[in-house]
């Protein structure tokens, strides 16, 4: 295991002091090295406690990837505050309530992103600070961060912080109700990001570059943590764009990538170019990894690996890099955890049967230490010692752990418990069909029928119906959906993420109806 700091404040310090002209965050625009968000973080730092932030205090950032969003965690981490990101599509009333939630004193926020926050902090009892030009209707106590920082006094009394100390506040997606706010340590992120090292085989003289944002746990726990370790390169692009992604690896002279939901899928279905293979990237990370891997591998010219994680837990099945990959399987578990599959009233499972994955620590704040201010919700998910993920896995003979899918996305039609991910994935397969979502939707005698929303490829033809006879021939009869949308883009959040709640919400009325269409005939 690599070995790191008590708190992420100090692992800055001691890696500005080991290699302080080494570039350690990347973007498009310019680099900063280890030395230089050091003095930032510290001048920062002595600012925000200047304005009363103290020990145990949330500040919630409202940033866009970037050097505040950077600089404002290891500040805040460097006074024992508390960095609570916002996600930057949140407006009015949901972008209230997470800032009620965790009662911040301070909110950063980007000039761009003003507009989204000032209905929200109109009866908000705390500070705003600008990054970027002060708008005309901020509040007149307002302060700007580009200011504010370089006249502050760097010289802070030293904190002796303690790994357990809680270092962020990671909501989660929100996209089945009110967003909840998992509480990380410093333990946490800094034991992930060594999990990250050991789990991928990173090295010193990697670039890992990020498209995703940083209020995500791919952003800041799984890009900048296993750089910090390493002394090495965090880039990061503003957000995932298939058509620039390659440019922006080669730009950022990235090693490693990531990838999650349809964003490879879309990468793979970009026109063939001969620049496919000239770029630095070794390694590719993330989930799902589809049945056409292989063949990414050989166009791009680049290794992909799958893994399992969450916020409230890190990541803690690795495919291993040194035994042949299993088609399907996330790997193996990785990392001071102990893992058990479960079946609905908590007994195990015999491997080859599907069961709820649970999971919990060997070594201590590893995992979440509960959702902030909702001891509801953590009860739900922490009981008798362990995380209940809601996610259903299935462990071979070997011990290799394959995802099936989520306990709230599995549909109950025709006797048969179908995953949405799998039909997923072998939609995606068709050649037209650029990403898709699948859902189940009410049908008759109390069970489910499956919708499935499809978007196409730019400049692709195909109708429901033809979508669907393919279907009969590559999926079980049960699996194949009764209801197909075509779309021209799927609603997602900021990380990429289908909001199927959105689309549960458009109903069925307008969609093809393949029962419909059979009665027809």
């Amino acid at each position: 295991m690599y070995p790191y700091a008590q708190t992420l404040d100090a692992e800055l310090e001691r890696a500005a002091a080991d290699a302080p002209q080494r570039p350690f965050v990347r973007f498009m625009q310019r680099e900063w090295s280890y030395a230089e968000v050091w003095r930032d973080a510290q001048r920062s730092a002595a600012a925000l406690h200047a304005l009363g932030v103290r020990d145990g205090d949330r500040v919630s950032l409202l940033l866009p990837n970037g050097i505040a969003f950077v600089v404002a965690w290891f500040a805040l981490a460097r006074l024992g505050a508390v960095a609570a990101p916002l996600n930057t599509e949140w407006r009015g009333a949901t972008l209230a309530d997470a800032l009620a939630l965790v009662g911040s004193r301070v909110l950063i926020v980007q000039s761009a992103l003003w507009p989204a926050a000032t209905g929200a902090v109109a009866d908000w009892p705390g500070r705003v600070v600008v990054v970027g030009d002060m708008p005309d209707d901020a509040p007149a106590d307002a302060l700007a961060w580009d200011t504010l920082a370089p006249r502050a006094d760097a010289a802070l009394p030293p904190r002796a912080g303690h790994f357990a100390d809680a270092a962020l506040l990671l909501y989660t997606s929100g996209s089945t109700g009110r967003a909840k706010a998992a509480q990380l340590s410093h333990r946490f992120v800094l034991r992930h990001g060594a999990g990250a090292i050991d789990g991928l085989e990173l090295r010193a003289d990697d670039v890992l570059y990020c498209p995703y944002p940083m209020f995500h746990l791919d952003g800041a726990v799984l890009t900048l943590a296993p750089a910090l370790l390493l002394r090495a390169v965090a880039a990061f692009g503003e957000r995932f764009s298939a058509s620039r992604y390659w440019d922006e690896v080669r730009a950022l002279r990235a090693t490693v990538f990531d990838f999650m939901g349809a964003t490879l899928t879309m990468l793979w279905k970009q026109p063939p170019s001969p620049r496919d293979r000239q770029h630095g990237a070794r390694l590719g990370w993330g989930v799902p990894l589809p049945a056409w891997a292989g063949e990414f591998e050989q166009r791009f010219g680049c290794r992909l690996v799958e893994l399992y994680g969450a916020t409230e837990i890190g990541v803690v099945l690795y495919t291993p890099q040194h035994e042949p990959a299993r088609p399907g399987s996330c790997g193996k578990p990785m990392g001071p955890f102990e893992l058990a599959l479960v079946d609905e009233d908590g007994a195990a499972v015999p491997p080859g049967v599907v069961g709820e994955l649970l999971v919990r620590g060997t070594e201590p704040s590893v995992l979440m230490d509960g959702y902030w201010a909702d001891p509801q919700r953590t009860r739900q998910v922490l009981r008798d010692q362990w995380f209940h993920t809601g996610d259903l896995l299935r462990m071979d003979a070997d011990g290799w752990y394959s995802f099936v899918g989520r306990r709230r996305d599995v549909v109950r039609r025709r006797g048969e418990n179908i995953a949405a991910a799998e039909v997923e994935m072998l939609l995606e397969q068709h050649p037209s069909v650029l990403e898709c979502a699948v859902l189940g939707v009410p049908g008759a005698q109390t069970e489910e029928d499956l919708l499935a929303c499809i978007v196409l490829r730019p400049g692709a033809s195909l109708t429901p119906g033809v979508l669907a006879d393919w279907c009969e021939g590559r999926m079980a009869r049960f699996m194949v959906p009764r209801y197909l949308r075509v779309m021209p883009a799927l609603p997602k959040t900021p990380t990429d993420k289908v909001e199927k709640v959105r689309l549960r919400e458009l109903g069925v009325a307008d969609a093809w109806d393949r029962d419909a269409q059979a009665r027809q005939a």
